[in-house]
């Protein structure tokens, strides 16, 4: 698969290489290195569900 610069990737301030939520998708899996774009959320903390008070 060729990458391609501000579609798969982008190069961040520090110079490091970020790969996009489109890549990630492309690719099909997650890596499970919490990756800052992570479709699939890994490593993220969950977000409970407020609950209506009645």
């Amino acid at each position: 698969m060729s990458l391609q610069e501000n579609i798969d990737y982008y190069i961040n301030q520090d110079g490091n290489f970020v790969f996009t939520r489109e890549y990630h998708l492309k690719r099909g899996y997650c890596c499970k290195n919490k990756c800052l774009h992570c479709p699939w959320d890994y490593g993220k903390p969950k977000q409970e569900k407020k609950q209506e008070h009645k």
